[in-house]
């Protein structure tokens, strides 16, 4: 489903990306995994439109997708939930969801969709009328997915969707995920959660310095020792 070659990402002359390259496959989740300035944002902002490659190619159904926008992306069904979650804290719970579904569908599918949300969410059906920057960081968290959901993605990328977050809300996001896993959704995961996200990976990568140190199976890293020292090199 999602291909990227020889991606490379700069910013002026510092290098966070050093020409990577892997594959995710439909239907399975894909972890990047590395520490922090290992290169994994840089590497998601850059397929999620975000930032402009330096050089390399970055394939959504075997199409070049590189440099196409954000609001581009989503029409063709790439969502994104980045990091920090960056909800719209001024408008409502219910303000945010039909935001998100403002790349697909007429108003009653867009309806349709946000009722489907809070069927999900029943903490976000809650809180409709509330303003979003009230919620918890969880929440706040909740209403990030589920905003990204109304697009009805193929592909959902994830920044860091535990960052912050309380642990007992922690496992609840990656319920989350294994549960849209299970529902068919292809799920490229960014996290610092190296355990849980290779628990629930069914493959992924470790950056380090910009470049992918290890490579395998969410069971293989788990258990493979350089996984730990990758993060200890960074």
């Amino acid at each position: 489903m999602l291909g990227v070659e020889g991606l490379a990402v700069r910013y002026g002359p510092i290098e966070a990306v050093r020409s990577i390259d892997f594959t995710v496959n439909h239907g399975e989740v894909f972890a990047v995994l590395g520490a922090n300035g290992a290169g994994k944002s840089s590497t998601l902002a850059a397929i999620a439109g975000l930032v402009k490659p330096f050089a390399g190619r970055i394939l959504y159904d075997g199409k070049p997708v590189s440099g196409f926008a954000p609001e581009t992306l989503a029409r063709v069904g790439i969502g994104l939930v980045p990091e920090g979650r960056r909800i719209f804290a001024s408008l409502t719970v219910a303000e945010n969801l039909w935001l998100g579904g403002a790349a697909h569908g007429s108003t009653a599918e867009r309806h349709r969709l946000q009722q489907e949300m809070e069927d999900r969410f029943p903490i976000l059906r809650e809180r409709t009328r509330q303003k979003a920057g009230l919620l918890s960081g969880g929440e706040q968290q909740m209403l990030a997915i589920a905003r990204a959901l109304m697009a009805r993605p193929k592909l959902l990328l994830l920044d860091e969707p535990s960052l912050g977050l309380a642990p007992q809300m922690v496992e609840k996001v990656f319920d989350l995920i294994a549960a849209l896993r299970k529902e068919g959704l292809t799920i490229l995961l960014v996290e610092q959660n190296v355990p849980m996200s290779l628990e629930i990976a069914d493959r992924g990568i470790v950056l380090a310095n910009g470049r992918i140190a290890l490579s395998g199976t969410g069971a293989e890293l788990l258990h493979n020792s350089g996984v730990t020292n990758a993060y200890m090199a960074a």
